[in-house]
């Protein structure tokens, strides 16, 4: 009983808050901004932290537009992790079925963030408030956390100590499927391929350059062939960001290419990225040009906690789907079925491992334009062949994160149809059903010193001895080179 009471505390506090919460969500919606570049939102954010009473620390460690906003004193420590950068070119006017640019090229919030950021610090209000009511001791910290799309903020801010002494972490991610996270993700590198060579005249004298351009295809046609020598679960993508010029008749000095190496374990990125410089070096010899190689950032596989996980499914669950009005309905239905077929995908990836029983009750959800259940708990988990800088966190202390329903059902990540639902009543809704999930799985940890006792065993023993190495090398600084996730 003292547990739901103080779960009701909390949730009580989100519910008196919904006006500011949804306000700072629709702001950072607003100015949507990339990659360590978010200073308006970060703005937004700490300042309803100061006015909850949060005692603030901005440029955390050393990451300019990192930040935690901290409450109370004492074991046990508990985070809460936001997000809060955007996408570059996924300007969307809002509440449309259609793409409709507001100013083109621009970015937009096609991850949700801008939700992600907010649900996470209003379940850290609710905590703030549940200690306060309670008096137990205990902790509550919030992270912001920037630079998630392309920029590994976590692994950054990680390297710089930001996790430590924490006993747990819990996040979340909006989508169009609510469920308690039991899978893992990809470790990933990005790396800039910067060649160097000699200018002339393509057609008067040929013989006097040495090709940038030449090297770098030939490094892309190495590593086409290096695809088939790699594990099945690695993924190697690459962007060509400049070519040299738009000259043809003038052999190009300079070229660059962007790669991105992804793989299940950070050694298994390690070995991919060392055989891709071997490559490149190789193309450089074979055009006598000179390669560069620049480190942009990197981040760890997910290490999922089940105790964790299974209180917030269990959270998700107690406190149930919100209602939807007629409106946003037929809005989810507009978005949904103009998806196409692609829109079942979520729901069959979700329900690819459950019992056969609870499968086909999950799948005759299948044609609704937005899911109101929870998938039930999966101890196996779905393998992520994306990337989260949460895994750096999971690395540090018992981490565990929920998707919850956002979006319309089959809605693509990364997308306009994101972008146009990010202020919706049914956004609005599914942040705050995020953020209560959250402050009450948080409030479990902090009445039950047992529970925290059996992440802390589960992560070790996932662990096996193994310790955290961050992928980042020493040198290396946050900045933003475009959304890669």
């Amino acid at each position: 009983m003292e547990i739901i009471m103080g779960k009701q505390t909390a949730w009580n506090e989100i519910d008196n808050k919904t006006k500011e919460i949804l306000e700072a969500s629709d702001r950072i919606w607003g100015c949507a901004e990339t990659a360590f570049l978010e200073d308006q939102s970060v703005g937004i954010l700490c300042d309803v932290l100061r006015k909850e009473g949060f005692t603030v620390e901005e440029n955390l460690a050393d990451v300019r537009t990192a930040f935690k906003g901290t409450y109370g004193s004492g074991k046990p420590v508990i985070g809460f992790l936001g997000e809060f950068d955007a996408l570059s070119g996924l300007d969307q006017e809002a509440g449309l079925s259609e793409k409709k640019q507001t100013h083109a090229g621009a970015p937009g919030h096609g991850c949700g963030h801008n939700m992600l950021g907010t649900a996470s610090l209003a379940a850290a209000i609710g905590v703030k408030k549940y200690l306060e009511e309670t008096g137990k001791p205990g902790t509550v910290i919030y992270f912001g956390c920037p630079g998630e799309e392309g920029g590994s903020g976590k692994a950054f801010m990680a390297k710089g100590g930001a996790f430590r002494g924490l006993d747990a972490a819990i996040t979340w991610h909006p989508g169009d499927v609510t469920v308690a996270d039991t899978g893992s993700s990809l470790a990933n590198y990005q790396v800039a391929y910067k060649f160097y060579g000699v200018s002339a005249h393509a057609g008067g004298a040929p013989h006097l350059g040495r090709s940038a351009l030449d090297a770098l295809e030939l490094m892309n046609m190495g590593v086409q062939f290096l695809r088939e020598h790699v594990i099945p679960e690695a993924r190697i993508h690459y962007a060509i960001t400049n070519t040299g010029g738009y000259s043809p008749n003038v052999v190009q000095p300079y070229a660059e290419v962007l790669y991105l190496i992804r793989a299940p374990k950070n050694r298994q990125v390690e070995e991919i990225y060392q055989r891709v410089n071997k490559i490149a070096e190789g193309a450089a010899h074979m055009t006598e040009t000179r390669v560069e190689v620049d480190f942009v950032k990197g981040c760890s596989n997910l290490i999922s906690n089940h105790v964790i996980a299974k209180k917030l499914w269990d959270n998700l669950t107690e406190i149930g789907a919100p209602e939807y009005t007629d409106e946003e309905l037929a809005f989810a239905k507009s978005i949904s079925e103009g998806v196409g077929a692609s829109r079942f995908e979520s729901i069959e990836k979700q329900s690819a491992n459950l019992p056969r029983d609870e499968k086909q009750k999950v799948l005759e959800h299948r044609g609704e334009s937005i899911y109101r259940f929870v998938v039930p708990f999966d101890p196996v988990g779905v393998m992520s062949f994306g990337s989260t800088d949460v895994g750096d966190v999971s690395w540090n202390c018992p981490t565990a994160q929920a998707y919850v329903t956002t979006w319309a059902a089959g809605t693509p990540g990364h997308s306009w149809q994101v972008v146009s639902q990010g202020k919706s009543g049914i956004a609005h809704k599914g942040l705050l059903w995020a953020a209560k999930a959250m402050a009450g799985t948080a409030i479990d940890l902090f009445e039950d010193p047992e529970l925290i006792k059996a992440a802390k065993e589960e992560m070790a023993e996932t662990l096996n001895g193994e310790e955290y190495l961050c992928p980042i090398p020493d040198g290396c600084r946050p900045r933003a080179l475009g959304m890669t996730k």
